[in-house]
């Protein structure tokens, strides 16, 4: 039987403010146990919430991003559940009237393009955390991420592999760290999947039984949870079993996924609007201001990258997954002496240039060094300066790694480590003769089964002229004139 396999991911993204939804207590991540919690957050006898409207105002930036309609009136309710984490018993959340409905979001996976609809947004509190490692018998429990704002995004289930998954996560960890709603540090929990997932026979409408992989903080792990669930679930079926709707978790040491427990639906949890908080009204001259200061998005920048400097729709996507991407590729054009769309020396226009370059030596280097962008031990205008020198003929792209490569560990401009390493490419047709006689002379083998029709004879002989040029030849006149030389 074929199966398919059906997801839909609720991501919990941490917002950007400078404190709590309800309070006015710190969310710097790091502090103490326990340090970090206030009154309000642990909910002592008397307090009152109060709403952060950073908080709101990071939802409504979401909510224009993705084009979703924004609730006018939007309710907190309680979400009513017993854990040791959770001081209320309650978790203020949002329900029947989220602030953010509908929308969507674009994905590239390989040469397929996919629109993932999100059903909402919604504002709510974080728990605190269960530590259990430094513990012997005992669970210790660590309030300062209690009252954390979060807005959870809840997809419709229209991802169909483990690979879309993971790249609508991407998608939606570029656009919130984007708009700056997020830092998207998932090593310190700031954004989270929940990752639900069920199989169902090729062909039938009706969903399969759902189980619910809770709290993923890497799109490896992500990948992983998903593949083994999958597998599981067919294995089950067909072996006779039925799925039971469960929440389990995802141990990265073994690969596997486990049951922590049945999983609740809406009714178990018993909400109710919270009578402590107003409905929240939005005003539309505040959500025209929020409009006016987001920044150009990822899939507009993406189609101006395609439409405006013909780069692919690979190129695009790649060079828009971090705005810090972005902005170091868009500073490297502007530096550059050459339109973006024009032709150098090297035959591509001056985007595709930058391009390949970032995408390729830079983002090794970076990623060797375990550097972000922003940290990049060659600046936009430098590299500009060394593609510069690509353009207009002083480099082969031989001799450009070798500059880049001294720029990278030892620093200075381009033009300068050229000038000091004599690594300025050969286009002098009186220097190159000399050296194409040699070989010439030297390999009358070559010679002969080129003129016999063997073009791989002449590779050979274009290899061994920019081995005696030290390899600073312009390998494009090397071409031209060996083949008048061979006739």
């Amino acid at each position: 039987m074929q199966w398919e396999t059906v997801i839909g991911l609720e991501v919990h993204t941490q917002l950007t403010t400078q404190s709590k939804i309800f309070s006015g207590a710190s969310i710097a991540f790091g502090a103490e146990p326990n340090t970090q919690a206030c009154q309000v957050d642990i909910a002592l006898p008397g307090v009152l919430p109060v709403l952060n409207k950073g908080a709101v105002e990071r939802a409504i930036r979401f909510g224009l991003a993705i084009g979703a309609k924004l609730n006018r009136t939007n309710v907190f309710a309680r979400k009513n559940y017993f854990y040791p984490d959770l001081p209320k018993g309650y978790q203020i959340s949002q329900y029947e009237l989220p602030i953010v409905e509908g929308g969507h979001l674009s994905i590239q996976v390989g040469d397929e393009e996919k629109t993932i609809r999100i059903t909402r947004a919604h504002l709510e509190e974080d728990a605190g955390k269960s530590l259990h490692e430094d513990f012997h018998g005992m669970t210790g429990i660590d309030l300062n991420r209690a009252g954390t704002p979060l807005l959870e995004i809840v997809s419709e289930p229209d991802m169909r592999s483990a690979k879309e998954a993971v790249a609508y996560a991407r998608a939606l960890h570029t656009l919130v760290t984007w708009i700056g709603i997020c830092d998207g540090n998932m090593q310190e929990g700031s954004f989270r999947v929940d990752a639900n997932v069920s199989v169902r026979p090729r062909g039938q409408a009706e969903f399969g039984t759902r189980r619910e992989i809770k709290n993923l903080n890497s799109f490896r792990f992500l990948e992983q949870a998903i593949d083994y669930e999958v597998r599981w679930q067919i294995e089950q079926i067909e072996d006779g079993h039925r799925i039971q709707q469960a929440t389990v978790l995802f141990n990265p040491d073994t690969g596997e996924t486990r049951a922590m427990r049945s999983k609740e639906d809406a009714h178990d949890y018993r909400y109710f609007p919270d009578p402590d908080l107003l409905p929240v009204r939005l005003d539309e001259d505040w959500i025209e201001v929020v409009k006016a200061g987001l920044p150009e998005l990822p899939e507009q920048k993406q189609a101006r990258y395609r439409e405006e400097l013909g780069l692919s729709a690979y190129d695009a996507g790649t060079l828009t997954a971090s705005r810090a991407m972005a902005e170091y590729f868009e500073a490297t054009l502007a530096s550059l002496p050459s339109p973006a769309s024009g032709r150098g020396a090297g035959g591509e226009g001056s985007a595709k240039l930058a391009a390949n370059w970032i995408m390729g030596d830079l983002s090794a280097a970076l990623n060797k060094a375990e550097l972000d962008i922003t940290a990049s031990r060659i600046s936009a205008r430098q590299l500009a300066g060394l593609l510069a020198r690509i353009q207009d003929g002083t480099l082969s792209g031989k001799l450009a790694k070798q500059v880049f490569e001294a720029m990278w560990n030892e620093g200075g401009e381009a033009d300068a480590i050229i000038e000091a390493k004599g690594l300025k490419q050969v286009s002098d047709a009186g220097a190159i003769e000399p050296l194409i006689d040699e070989v010439l002379a030297a390999n009358p083998k070559s010679v002969e089964e080129f003129r016999a029709g063997k073009e791989k004879a002449f590779n050979a002989l274009v290899g061994q002229v920019m081995k005696a040029s030290k390899g600073k030849a312009n390998p494009a006149q090397v071409n031209e004139l060996l083949r008048k030389k061979l006739g």
